[in-house]
């Protein structure tokens, strides 16, 4: 029997209770698109790829011809927007530094264009 991709796909998403209008936005396409692919026999791999590391499913189970346990191994990792980010406390911490000092800075500029302006008034 053959493999049908866009059935196992489907079946996937809905056993992990992911929602169709939600993942499709997350994969930047319209829910037509999404169900479109389902009914594929054969999904492009990418379009596989795609959809694991949005809903963090290693597909080399499902599909041991396309992927190998190595091609999902980032999927144990922070997701941001779909974009995988791997930070240290250390990072989050000069980060969220940075973060106040460019906020100050910000406030500084906007108060001292706020006096220059109150001269001019004058």
């Amino acid at each position: 029997m053959e493999k049908h991709s866009g059935q196992i796909i489907e079946y996937v998403i809905r056993k992990k209770g992911f929602n169709i209008s939600d993942l499709a936005r997350s994969l930047n396409i319209n829910r037509r698109s999404l169900y479109n692919w389902f009914n594929q026999k054969d999904l492009s791999a990418a379009h596989i790829f795609k959809i694991g590391n949005v809903i963090r499913h290693d597909f080399s189970v499902e599909f041991p011809e396309l992927f190998s346990k190595d091609d999902f191994k980032l999927l144990n990792q922070r997701y941001l927007d779909n974009i995988v980010v791997s930070t240290t406390p250390q990072q989050i911490i000069d980060w969220e530094e940075k973060y106040l000092r460019l906020l100050e800075e910000y406030n500084n500029a906007v108060l001292i264009n706020d006096e220059k302006r109150l001269l001019l008034v004058k």
